[in-house]
């Protein structure tokens, strides 16, 4: 049995983590193509008193976004910049409950990737990444 470095654990740890941030992303980026379909999502948001025509860059966002982290391009800038979408999908489902099981979705599994997100940016691309975000050292 070989032991590993905790360096080296923490980095594919954080790959598991991107990997796993990547498809969720893509897979709720897909959703909204191909089973509520770009206009049913704009109707979704406008009926959550959310202009229609945010759900185009969502979508946008989530797709792209997924393909960098799942990819390793620019990951940390990528988790980072999507939290904001988490923290609105929170807040949408804030009144359905805790409990993502809830009638239309609970707000814990929206807030959970969020802080997952944060994680992503906080340790970084992890092992494989394609193209690595700039690490900020002090000065």
């Amino acid at each position: 049995m070989t032991t590993q470095t905790p360096s080296h654990a923490a980095n594919w740890g954080a790959t598991v983590l991107r990997v796993s941030l990547g498809l969720m992303w893509i897979s709720h980026a897909l959703v909204k193509l191909l089973v509520f379909t770009l206009p049913g999502t704009a109707q979704f948001f406008a009926s959550m008193g959310l202009p229609g025509m945010l759900a185009y860059p969502v979508f946008a966002a989530e797709l792209l976004g997924g393909l960098a982290l799942l990819l390793g391009v620019y990951a940390r800038q990528a988790a980072l910049v999507l939290i904001p979408l988490l923290l609105g999908a929170a807040w949408i489902h804030l009144p359905n409950g805790w409990q993502h099981t809830s009638p239309n979705g609970g707000w814990e599994y929206p807030a959970f990737l969020a802080a997952a997100s944060l994680v992503q940016w906080l340790v970084g691309d992890g092992a494989l990444a394609w193209k690595r975000s700039p690490v900020l050292t002090p000065a």
